[in-house]
């Protein structure tokens, strides 16, 4: 893509700025090294990546501890990141807004540009096959789905594809499809596959991803009055 205003390494404290879905290869041009954040199954995974190089830690402890715990495997602090990449979803939201709480906290004492990507639609670009759809459960009888050239959306189980996959480590409540393929969700093995993938998107304030913004009921206050 030819070079534009909006489009080159950050120098003397700029940062750069896309005009598009960047991917993995134009964040490590742009913004190494970055601090990879994935608290989206039970298994919190934090990378440390430069051009040429990815140092990965796991752990199962909950969100709030295995953060640290994997920072700490990495002997690396968040404060020496150039940008952060993180999973906004879907997965637990426990843990995606984990994350996020702790960007927000990070970006106060120093700004840098923050990436996002989905869950499901990574998982997707790294099986690079069309027909089929990875799904997680949005509760309710219903299903986040993506593909390859479709968006994220939320189709009720009963109008679920037939070719599915899950990844392994979110939970479920409602009952799991048939014949439904489980695949590892290990971030050090899909992020290389999907290198050159458009999937990450620039945002202002991390937090968990929503379909729609939430809709409130309005109501008036009445006295209680026996009868």
């Amino acid at each position: 893509m030819p070079d534009s205003p909006r489009l080159h390494r950050a120098k003397a404290g700029r940062f750069v700025t896309f005009q598009f879905m960047p991917s993995l290869n134009q964040l490590l041009a742009a913004h190494a090294p970055l601090l990879v954040l994935d608290a989206a199954s039970t298994r919190i995974q934090v990378g440390w990546l430069a051009p040429g190089s990815a140092h990965w830690a796991a752990s199962f402890a909950e969100a709030g501890i295995g953060l640290f715990e994997c920072l700490d495997q990495l002997q690396t602090r968040p404060e020496a990141a150039g940008a952060f990449v993180f999973c906004d979803g879907p997965g637990s939201i426990l843990g995606v807004r984990t994350v996020a709480m702790m960007l927000r906290a990070w970006l106060v004492l120093r700004s840098r540009p923050v990436f996002a990507y989905h869950s499901l639609l990574l998982l997707a670009h790294a099986r690079r096959d069309p027909a089929l759809t990875v799904i997680a459960d949005a509760r309710r009888d219903s299903w986040h789905c993506a593909a390859i050239g479709a968006p994220l959306r939320r189709v009720p189980t009963a109008e679920l594809p037939v070719r599915l996959a899950m990844p392994e480590g979110f939970r479920t409540w409602s009952t799991a499809p048939a014949d439904l393929e489980r695949i590892p969700y290990s971030l050090a093995e899909l992020l290389p596959a999907t290198h050159d993938a458009d999937i990450f998107r620039a945002i202002d304030e991390p937090d968990a991803f929503l379909h729609e913004e939430p809709s409130y009921a309005t109501w008036s206050p009445q006295i209680h009055r026996a009868p």
